[in-house]
This record gives structure tokens, C-alpha cells and sequence, in this order.
């Protein structure tokens, strides 16, 4: 009996190591690829004294470059989010920023692996207010550069005062 209850365990991770061995390569390929595809969502910018944009953007996770928090990664996988890059709010602000000629800043706080967004449009939350990130009219549960969008999304960057 004894050496049945030895010899199990040792069949059962061998058979386990040859099938992830063989199968997943292929499988794990098929099934991430594409994941960063871009997609076109709505973003709208909401400033304390009215709109400040609105528009479709076109987006995909990509590093983002802002003056005050410099140049890093703001595609899904930040902070172990998603196992593959995927579109994200902060990369359509950046998105829509480049294309339509505004500027926007960011912190990059390291704890978090993400941005914090300071100042959109010359427009800074300062000590009293923050730049809320909702997508389809919920407030984002992870940083900008965490969560995942699908087309079609609507995402909003609100000058929230506390």
C-alpha cells in the first residue's frame, strides 16, 4: 500500500508536466493574441468649469510619457492587472491628447505601478480635488493604466472635488 501512495503522486505530476509541456504553448498563443488590438471607445474630460473634450479615440495599452512622472508601461499588465497588454484609460487619454493637440500630467507612483492624473488641459486638481477615471459611469476599481477597456467603452476623466 505504501508503495502505491508514493508512486501516484509521482505519475500524477509527471503526466501533469508532459500535458502543460505539450498543450498550452499553442493554446496559451491563440488565446492572448490579439488582446491588445486597438479599439475605439468615447472619452470624455469633465473640468470643474464645464467640458474640456469629448470625442472617440482609437487606443491600445502602450508606454505613456508625462513630464513629471516620465516614461513607463500603461498597458493592462501594470501591477499584474491582466497577463497581457490591453487598451487602458490612461493610454486613450494619452491617445487622445497626442492627436488632438492637449496636455495632460501624470505622477508615476512606483507602489502602485500607475499614474496618478494631475493636470489635464492646464486644469489641476491640486490639494482639494482629483481627476476621477470612470468607464460606462462606474469609478475604475484599479489605476488607469490597469484597467482593461473594450470597444464601445465610455470613459470619463471628472474633476472630482473632495
Amino acid at each position: 500500500m505504501l508503495r502505491t501512495s508514493v508512486h501516484r503522486p509521482l505519475i500524477t505530476a509527471t503526466a501533469l508536466g508532459l500535458a502543460l509541456a505539450s498543450a498550452p504553448a499553442v493554446a496559451h498563443a491563440q488565446s492572448t493574441s490579439g488582446t491588445n488590438a486597438p479599439v475605439r471607445i468615447t472619452l470624455t474630460v469633465q473640468g470643474p468649469d464645464g467640458l474640456l473634450f469629448k470625442g472617440k479615440v482609437r487606443t491600445r495599452g502602450h508606454e505613456v510619457t508625462t513630464v513629471t512622472g516620465g516614461t513607463h508601461r500603461c498597458d493592462g499588465t501594470n501591477g499584474g492587472a491582466n497577463p497581457s497588454a490591453v487598451p487602458t484609460p490612461t493610454a486613450a487619454l494619452d491617445d487622445a491628447a497626442r492627436k488632438r493637440h492637449f496636455t495632460w500630467d501624470g505622477t508615476w507612483y512606483a507602489s502602485f505601478n500607475d499614474y496618478s492624473v494631475d493636470t489635464i488641459k492646464s486644469v489641476s486638481g491640486g490639494g482639494s480635488a482629483y481627476w476621477n477615471i470612470s468607464v460606462n459611469g462606474t469609478s475604475t476599481p484599479v489605476g488607469g493604466c490597469q484597467f482593461k477597456l473594450n470597444a464601445g467603452d465610455k470613459v470619463a476623466f471628472t474633476w472630482t472635488a473632495f
